[in-house]
């Protein structure tokens, strides 16, 4: 099982990016999948779900109003839209997806499984 992020950079403060995690070896169509991230010398931060219908999303205080996630169970690919970008959003992005199929989302780095490598996201000031 792969999960492949990309679509993280550089980019000014105020401007956007679309993060994309593409999954393979499994579908992931029954399942919540989220997106972490990590700044330097901090610890990993959860930053929003979606359930495995698209019903139910769940963002991090820090970001709500500014991204937003979506699904594609088509392409077993999950995005993060991110705008209005700070610059204490700088970190490295991972996706996440549990093994387990459920109707909900999860907000805790034990409740996933699968971890994609990580892309950067520098937002200069």
């Amino acid at each position: 099982v792969q999960l492949q992020a990309s679509g993280g950079g550089l980019v000014q403060a105020g401007g956007s990016l679309r993060l994309s995690c593409a999954a393979s070896g499994r579908t992931f169509s029954r399942s919540a999948m989220g997106w972490f991230r990590q700044a330097p010398g901090k610890e990993r931060e959860f930053v929003a779900s979606i359930s495995w219908r698209s019903i139910v999303t769940s963002y991090a205080d820090s970001v709500k109003g500014r991204f937003t996630i979506s699904r594609d169970n088509a392409k077993n690919t999950v995005y993060l839209q991110m705008n209005s970008l700070k610059p204490e959003d700088t970190a490295v992005y991972y996706c996440a997806a549990p093994r387990q199929a459920s109707s909900g989302v999860y907000t805790q780095e034990y409740d996933y499984d699968y971890w994609g490598q990580g892309t950067e996201v520098t937002v200069s000031s």
